[in-house]
């Protein structure tokens, strides 16, 4: 903490409690043996990976596998995917389906948790407890997928989007945080004349950013890494996203189209490929996270707690 200021930096320990004791050696020393393997378990695979997809086809041969010790570090495996092909194809959609679906899924998330939480609202208790019992019961995979089915929707990219458009858990975290929001606001806002949509753009939102960016960060995680509808509704293998082109080289060990050449010749080995989409698979997410990351606190625990 800053004497001058007397603000806590990001780098210093946050004011403990009067009744808080200090802890001692021993507990300072296990807490940082625990923290530091456990970054150990999270980050060790993902620097196997990582060296492994910038490995060489000689270095993965001699290592038998994966690889630990960065060598010939080549940026061919990248430089394949990225020119062209199934991979580059998959990336794209994925890319697109995670702004198109984020942004639908947003949408429709504020306007309706905006609505259940102005209790005065027509049907405000029946819609609540309808959306709390879909979190409870649902009606099955099979009539889901009749359902898209009779809809048409088979062979689309509207089936990696409907079906999983809504959260009932993030509308109740944003209807918390609204409910949050001092009523004398909004109603001074009223009194001027404003209606519930200049309301909620103007007033409420702005005010929400921390609950907005954590649940835009969660649709976009399930978007990105959803594989389960696309294996369900396309049959189209060149309409799939990077998770299920990821599934496929990982199971059946084969090559995308037009890496096999490079594969033959021994430029490429098939264990970087492999490697090297799942890099992709999770870049996004691993550089998305840091700049959210100071909202959850705020925006998780507030929405979850008032209301």
């Amino acid at each position: 903490m800053s004497a001058v200021t007397g603000k806590t930096h990001w780098w210093s320990a946050p004011p403990r409690p009067a009744w808080e004791e200090a802890p001692g050696r021993a507990g300072v020393a296990g807490k940082g043996l625990v923290l530091t393997l456990a970054c150990l378990g999270v980050l060790f695979p993902l620097w196997i990976v990582v060296v492994t997809s910038l490995s060489s086809r000689r270095t993965i041969d001699e290592a038998g596998g994966l690889v630990m010790i960065p060598q010939d570090v080549t940026l061919v495996a990248y430089r394949e995917l990225l020119s062209g092909g199934q991979v580059t194809r998959a990336a794209v959609i994925s890319v697109l389906i995670t702004l198109v679906g984020t942004a639908f899924s947003m949408t429709v998330s504020v306007l309706c948790a905006y609505g259940l939480s102005r209790t005065g609202s027509l049907g405000h208790r029946w819609l609540l407890m309808l959306l709390l019992a879909t979190m409870f019961f649902s009606a099955g995979l099979i009539p889901t997928y009749l359902l898209v089915q009779s809809l048409g929707l088979t062979d689309t990219y509207l089936a990696l989007i409907l079906p999983s458009a809504l959260s009932v858990f993030n509308i109740l975290v944003l209807r918390g945080f609204f409910m949050g929001i001092s009523q004398e606001l909004t109603d001074s806002a009223r009194i001027d004349g404003a209606g519930d949509f200049r309301i909620l753009w103007q007033i409420v939102m702005p005010l929400s950013r921390a609950v907005l960016a954590v649940i835009t960060l969660f649709y976009a995680v399930g978007y990105w890494s959803a594989w389960f509808n696309a294996s369900l509704y396309l049959n189209d293998q060149e309409m799939m996203p990077l998770q299920n082109v990821m599934i496929q080289l990982v199971q059946k060990q084969e090559a995308p189209v037009g890496l096999g050449q490079a594969i033959k010749t021994g430029e490429l080995s098939g264990l970087a490929v492999q490697m090297a989409v799942m890099v992709m698979a999770l870049l996004p997410v691993a550089v998305l996270s840091p700049f959210v990351q100071k909202h959850f606190r705020k925006g998780m625990l507030t929405g979850a707690v008032k209301g």
